[in-house]
């Protein structure tokens, strides 16, 4: 089948995937009330002594609470874009939460997709961090990296200022077990190969995958199929195994199209190609 390209403004990189080995933190800490989310976070962060990596939450209260979802561009400048802001009226109900964690003008800065619940119902997107407030203790955990981050840089292909996987320090090449990868994957690259891809090159046969990002359309294993061009992803569960001595990935994902509607399920290998970017926290685990 003809793979499903998307055509971004700029030069295509000839780097298609990025990675970074850093030392692994596990992350356990809460959110608190009447801060902002993506303040409470940094400051977690901040407080385990962590750069950068990933969290998640399943449950929670916010409120106010603001949220973009993905839509087409309105001009020729970007493949893809985001919708108006959505401000839900009243308390909103975190479903789950999951946010890549870096850096952007010198403070922390989250990237979050996420499910929830408001009065207008079920919802997905991505989470404006500054604008929503915590409205009650929030338990997250995660895994963090004092020796690597994300950094917010600009990006010729697509034109956003995008998350990309850096070292904190020199020492990050001498790391060993336990560590994670901090990585990223750019457009119209499958997202599965393109793991399998990260995790050879790193000598991992096995791992955990955790992270967000927007797919090109999806394909499900089941052979539905989300027909949107630009969509918001998380990965509800993510492995990779050791199949004859290879890294084979299977991922399950949450994923919103560009007129608000939920899906989720096992994607199909070799056919979910990145739209604008995945950012990734990958776990290698013994087998």
């Amino acid at each position: 089948m003809a793979p499903r390209i998307i055509q971004h403004p700029g030069p295509v990189s000839p780097e298609r995937t990025a990675a970074i080995a850093g030392v692994a933190v596990p992350l356990q800490f809460t959110l608190e009330p009447g801060q902002a989310v993506d303040a409470a976070i940094a400051k977690g962060f901040a407080d385990l002594g962590c750069t950068g990596g990933f969290v998640e939450f399943k449950g929670g209260r916010c409120e106010p609470f603001q949220f973009v979802m993905p839509a087409a561009s309105p001009d020729d400048s970007y493949a893809a874009w985001y919708s108006e802001t959505f401000k839900p009226a009243g308390s909103v109900e975190v479903e789950r939460a999951c946010a890549i964690v870096g850096w952007r003008d010198g403070k922390f800065f989250i990237h979050c997709h996420g499910i929830w619940n408001s009065r207008d119902g079920r919802q997905m997107g991505h989470m404006l961090g500054p604008a929503t407030i915590v409205a009650e203790p929030i338990d997250v955990t995660g895994i963090g990296s004092r020796t690597a981050t994300f950094k917010a840089l600009p990006n010729a292909e697509t034109n956003f200022t995008l998350f990309e996987p850096v070292a904190v320090s020199e020492d990050t090449a001498k790391v060993s077990n336990p560590h994670v990868l901090l990585a990223k994957v750019r457009p119209n690259e499958d997202i599965s190969i393109a793991i399998e891809a990260i995790c050879s090159q790193h000598g991992v046969k096995a791992a955990n995958i955790y992270g967000i990002g927007s797919l090109n359309e999806v394909r499900f294993t089941n052979g539905t199929r989300v027909e949107s061009h630009a969509t918001e992803v998380l990965i509800r569960k993510g492995r990779v195994a050791n199949v004859d001595d290879q890294p084979r990935a299977a991922l399950h994902i949450d994923v919103v199209d560009m007129q608000g509607n939920i899906s989720d399920g096992e994607i199909v290998r070799d056919d979910n190609p990145v739209c604008v970017t995945f950012e990734l926290v990958i776990e290698p685990i013994s087998t």
